[in-house]
């Protein structure tokens, strides 16, 4: 099985962003439901997540299975919406703009936001390379894991001639990562 047979089988098995999954127009099967849980409540907007009381975001957020941390959770996206809207008038594209491709300045910008450190930079960047494409290719931490299990090239330029589709493998990458089943697929797939 060749590195390319790997990426392939990977991509046709497991190749969907997070964003895609949760109808987002981010393995976290949770963060999953409790996104598609915010959407079905209207919550698709800063304006609209500013907008809900705190009790209707940590319903929703109960919904989509997200109880850990629902409460607190709750209160950082209402004061992220806000910040959102202050900062950038409700759109990510203005602190993309602000930024000017330097990713450094836009992950400085998206940290102000409660709730989003290094990871969900990371995690923000990985899926938002499919329509910002100066940030791709993007292989974070997790990813890489991801292609260690897979016996894939573990350097960003390298799994990038991979794919034509850098933001799709890096999801399923972090499938591989986060879940032994996927590896154990591809490679039961791949040969």
């Amino acid at each position: 099985m060749t590195r390319a047979d790997t990426a392939t089988t990977l991509l046709d098995r497991h190749g969907t962003t997070y964003a895609a999954e949760a109808d987002i127009t981010l393995r976290a099967d949770v963060a999953t439901a409790a996104a598609r849980a915010l959407f079905a409540h209207g919550l698709r907007s800063p304006k609209a997540m500013e907008g809900a009381s705190w009790q209707e975001r940590v319903d929703a957020l109960g919904e989509g299975h997200y109880r850990r941390y629902d409460e607190r959770t709750a209160t950082q996206l209402g004061e992220g919406a806000g910040l959102i809207r202050e900062e950038w008038s409700g759109d990510l594209r203005k602190a993309r703009e602000k930024a000017d491709g330097d990713e450094k300045a836009l992950a400085s910008e998206l940290r102000e936001v409660p709730g989003i450190g290094p990871t969900g930079v990371d995690i923000f960047l990985r899926e938002a390379q499919s329509v910002w494409p100066e940030y791709a290719p993007r292989f974070d931490p997790k990813a890489l894991q991801g292609a260690a299990r897979l016996g894939l090239p573990e350097d960003p330029r390298r799994l990038a001639r991979l794919t034509d589709d850098p933001a799709t493998f890096a999801a399923a990458l972090v499938r591989a990562a986060l879940d032994k089943k996927v590896v154990e697929d591809v490679k039961e797939h791949a040969r």
